[in-house]
């Protein structure tokens, strides 16, 4: 009738429009004339509202009369709100392919560890020979336990980030907190970063306002967070590029910019840039002797400060810039102004 016909359009349009084909066929492979098959479909409705809930209809056409009299003469079924159901799925999917890629991660930084810590053993071998060969060479003797040296510092700073990781994760690690000037952080960082900044050519443009600025923190691990920032900009940075740090105070808010003009960061990445293991960059990870954990460590030490970072960056080319917010240490700005 005509009265059904417009029952039947109205329930079609709340159907969402992608699942609307699909419902559709189901409804017409169970109403044929022969070999009617059992309506069984989940399908999202759309509210009036605008949102969206699923729906699992089941059901069976009940048919009358032979030959070309047939016809269907009623359809039987049921309907139920799946929509829990549902979101608890694609949360599992979704918990299964952040696993999956956390793993495919781990696989990778557990072969470039191996691959970074093996790159110093060479050399420092050649090192030792070298040294036997040439006791009376006092100059190679020199270049030699320099380059042994460096080879050495760079092992020695892979095992204490990942240790700091390992501590991290434990919850062993403690900050000894202590009013600090932001002024004496940046310096303490600028001094670790400088050789590396240097021997990469690039200029670092320091931006620290005259009145001090405080932060209840770990002078150390404060320190820690700068150095792995500005390190991280100058490993991808090419040679020449410019490195600008600036610090400022915005209300209750101690802010620590660092930017580069270098490789920047794709726009898919800034989500993920500080996730264990992220690499944006595997083959200048490599060159620069990188795991992928620096970011990582800067974003626990940070929030472990009651902080936070952010990311930015225009894409591929267009350089980088991690913004640190720390709250200002309110008992120093009132002694201060007592």
């Amino acid at each position: 009738t005509t009265e059904e016909w417009t029952d039947y359009l109205q329930a079609v349009a709340v159907i969402h429009p992608d699942d609307q084909p699909a419902v559709l066929e189901a409804v017409a492979s169970a109403t044929r004339l022969e070999n009617a098959a059992p309506y069984a479909i989940e399908y999202r409705i759309v509210h009036p509202d605008g949102s969206l809930r699923w729906i699992l209809a089941k059901g069976r056409a009940n048919f009358e009369g032979v030959g070309a009299a047939r016809r269907v003469a009623s359809f039987d079924g049921t309907v139920a709100d799946i929509t829990d159901r549902k979101r608890g799925e694609e949360e599992r999917e979704r918990l299964v392919a952040r696993l999956q890629e956390q793993d495919q991660r781990k696989n990778e930084f557990l072969a470039v560890l191996a691959h970074e810590l093996r790159n110093p053993l060479a050399p420092i071998r050649n090192g030792l020979h070298i040294l036997r060969l040439a006791r009376s060479d006092a100059e190679a003797t020199e270049r030699t336990r320099s380059m042994m040296e460096r080879q050495v510092g760079q092992m020695v700073h892979l095992i204490d980030d990942l240790l700091d990781l390992s501590r991290i994760t434990r919850g062993t690690i403690k900050l000894r907190k202590q009013p600090v000037e932001l002024a004496d952080a940046i310096a303490q960082a600028i001094e670790t970063s400088r050789p590396f900044i240097d021997q990469v050519g690039h200029e670092l443009l320091v931006d620290v306002p005259p009145s001090p600025i405080h932060v209840d923190a770990d002078l150390t691990r404060l320190a820690q967070v700068f150095s792995n920032l500005l390190n991280n900009a100058a490993k991808y940075t090419p040679p020449g590029g410019r490195i600008r740090l600036t610090v400022q105070q915005l209300g209750t808010e101690a802010v620590v910019s660092v930017k580069d003009d270098g490789i920047g960061i794709p726009t898919h990445m800034l989500s993920k840039i500080f996730e264990m293991f992220t690499q944006v960059d595997r083959n200048v990870e490599r060159s620069q002797g990188g795991l992928g954990i620096g970011l990582s460590l800067v974003k626990q030490l940070v929030e472990m400060h009651g902080g936070s970072v952010e990311a930015r960056g225009d894409g591929d080319g267009k350089g980088s810039e991690f913004v640190v917010r720390l709250p200002v240490d309110s008992s120093v700005v009132a002694s201060v102004d007592s």
